[in-house]
């Protein structure tokens, strides 16, 4: 575990939440050949990476460090993109800071990774290949919930993420978008305590690092964040905020594809040609 900080600050509603987490140092396995040479979220969404567009998301809600948590790779190209050269335009102010993750141990790990870079204050985490449709931040809608338990995103999924996704226990129906979150757990097949999956933006205190840096491995031989979702909301100590799919995968060809289409039909430098080209295919393949 590794760290370096710099100067924090900046409120959103009534609590400080200054710093968000990245984790940035996942294999990419899914997407391969591609990511044998570009880091995962170093892969382009037109002509930016996914982790930029994150980035901009955890800038809207008000954060003014982001740690990434990497892994060993010969020159840190993630690291490099934001801290080299000219600033990335948007994040000037942002100060970026540095975790490793020297082993794949597993999500659990990697956030653990972070505990030294953010210490005791309140943060966001947020999953790099989960990528906002342009214009959303379910970042923001976190962050003013936090009232110091943890929130996390909670989104309806069909069956066939029963085995991709974290899903969550709830102690009744949402109400204004909020719901109780009593249990949770990774990867559980048609077992799943409902339909409310984790697509990877969440808000932890540090009691998260407590529980992670004891915790056994578990789905997969790894320590699984879901695990310790689980422990605090057997606590009561987790709400989730339900939401839509505003949310791409992009850590697999669809995800990524249907990230390319939101962002190429939102701009309007390449919308109309976009349009017509998708016109144009669609009238083919009929």
């Amino acid at each position: 575990m590794s760290g370096e900080r710099s100067q924090i600050g900046a409120t959103v509603g009534s609590v400080n939440i200054d710093v968000a987490v990245i984790p940035c140092a996942g294999a990419g396995t899914r997407m391969r050949p591609a990511t044998r040479i570009v880091p995962k979220p170093l892969i382009p969404v037109i002509d930016r990476p996914v982790i930029q567009y994150v980035a901009e998301e955890a800038v809207s809600a008000g954060i003014t460090e982001i740690v990434l948590v990497v892994d060993e790779r010969p020159g840190d190209p993630v690291m490099s993109h934001f801290t080299d050269g000219e600033p990335v335009p948007g994040l000037e102010d942002i100060t970026f800071t540095r975790a490793v993750q020297d082993a794949p141990r597993g999500l659990g790990d990697a956030v653990l990774c972070a505990a030294e870079a953010v210490g005791d204050r309140p943060f966001l985490c947020m999953l790099s290949d989960m990528f906002p449709r342009p214009g959303r931040s379910y970042a923001h809608r976190l962050v003013e919930a936090f009232d110091g338990r943890t929130v996390l995103a909670v989104q309806p999924m069909p069956d066939e993420y029963f085995v991709r996704w974290g899903f969550v226990a709830t102690g009744g129906d949402p109400a204004d978008g909020i719901v109780e979150v009593t249990g949770a757990v990774e990867k559980p097949g048609p077992d799943a305590p409902s339909n409310l999956g984790l697509p990877g933006r969440y808000v932890f205190t540090s009691e998260i690092f407590e529980l992670l840096s004891s915790q056994e491995p578990g789905h997969g031989g790894e320590i699984q964040l879901t695990d310790a979702i689980d422990a605090l909301a057997r606590r009561d100590q987790a709400v989730g905020v339900v939401v839509g799919d505003d949310l791409f995968d992009t850590g697999i060809p669809a995800g990524l594809l249907e990230a390319t289409a939101a962002v190429g039909l939102s701009r309007p430098d390449l919308a109309e040609q976009f349009r017509r080209a998708l016109d144009r295919m669609l009238e083919t393949e009929a």
